[in-house]
């Protein structure tokens, strides 16, 4: 069991460089053929050049592009972590619920309300330090999406991932992703429990409270972040990125979905904990740090890769091997190529 690590993601842009060049090399071969059929005949030229080689020159294409991914991999420089080490830490156990349901498209807050509320949970895992953390994503039902974890990395990874279209049920249950996150937490282990809700508030059970209320009891504190805005916004209908028009009733009239704040303070209070406004983000970070500061920690253990060795060498190595063969490798055919009669090249 082993894992990676990627120190210098940046340069993976300079893969881009890969087909830009075989795009070159295409048009040279194209611009030359039609070159020779204006200068001569092509039989008359085969005559003249009997040992120019198309597959020659794909094959140094092809050399050059795998000593540009191996160097382009060496600067990005892998690690690989094979030793795992079980330390103890302390902290909170967290989890985020986070609301996909269709009304979360809404653009009253930019640029969306889905994608405003990804970005104060990412945030908020920035500024977390010790703290163990799980998704769960809910709509008319509630869906596990992470289970608690101190690995931050893939907590961002899967809440990245998160959209409207991941779940067939619509509608907004907050009670059953109160439901859902109860499941979570190990009894085994007695860490302070909490619950963070993002959500428009648009609660369409109307048990959310009672069950907020269970939850309490059994040590989870609940706190909810309202995203969007009191005076509402309507649903925008896109394919690939163009509006096509917005969400309608029955009546055909446009559904102005607003942020129902009540819905959201009531659960709260119900799970002795608080309400905060998303609108602004650096203000939600505060207070839920203000909050896990004050909150007595509980130590645990985690396990964690360690000792990380660099294996940028290698690819080092094959990219300058790579490199040689390309500078030595000419474009004229070789008598065994010769007779492989690749591409009919000897006709």
């Amino acid at each position: 069991m082993f894992d990676f690590q990627l120190e210098e993601k940046i340069w993976f842009w300079v893969l881009l460089s890969i087909p830009v060049i075989t795009l070159l090399f295409v048009i040279l071969q194209i611009w030359k053929r039609s070159a020779q059929k204006r200068f001569g005949n092509s039989k008359l030229l085969k005559r003249l050049s009997p040992n120019q080689s198309l597959f020659k020159s794909i094959l140094k294409l092809v050399v050059l592009s795998l000593a540009i991914a191996c160097l382009t991999i060496a600067l990005v420089n892998p690690k690989i972590g094979t030793k795992l080490e079980t330390i103890k830490r302390q902290g909170v156990d967290i989890v985020f619920a986070v609301d996909v349901s269709k009304s979360m498209l809404a653009e009253d807050v930019a640029p969306n309300r889905l994608d405003k509320s990804k970005q104060l949970v990412t945030q908020i895992i920035n500024n977390l330090a010790s703290d163990r953390v799980g998704i769960i994503a809910y709509a008319g039902k509630a869906f596990p999406q992470l289970p608690i974890t101190t690995d931050y990395a893939s907590a961002k990874m899967f809440l990245q991932n998160m959209n409207t279209d991941m779940l067939s049920s619509q509608g907004t249950a907050i009670n059953e992703a109160i439901e859902l996150a109860k499941t979570y937490f190990d009894d085994d282990q007695q860490t302070n429990r909490v619950l963070i809700i993002i959500s428009d508030g648009e609660d369409h059970s109307d048990v959310a409270g009672n069950v907020a209320e269970e939850a309490s009891n059994e040590g989870i504190r609940i706190f909810t972040i309202g995203v969007g805005d009191v005076k509402g916004g309507p649903i925008p209908i896109k394919r690939n990125g163009v509006l096509l028009n917005y969400k309608k009733d029955s009546q055909g009239e446009t559904v102005v979905t607003k942020l129902n704040e009540d819905t959201l303070k009531e659960i709260a209070e119900e799970a002795n904990g608080a309400y905060i406004n998303g609108s602004n983000t650096s203000e939600v970070i505060k207070e839920i740090k203000d909050i896990l500061n004050r909150m007595d920690k509980t130590e645990f253990e985690a396990k964690e890769f360690a000792d990380f060795k660099d294996q940028f060498q290698w690819f080092l190595g094959f990219g300058i091997f790579f490199l040689f063969i390309d500078i030595f490798l000419l474009e004229r055919k070789t008598a065994w190529l010769k007779r492989l009669n690749l591409f009919n090249e000897n006709f």
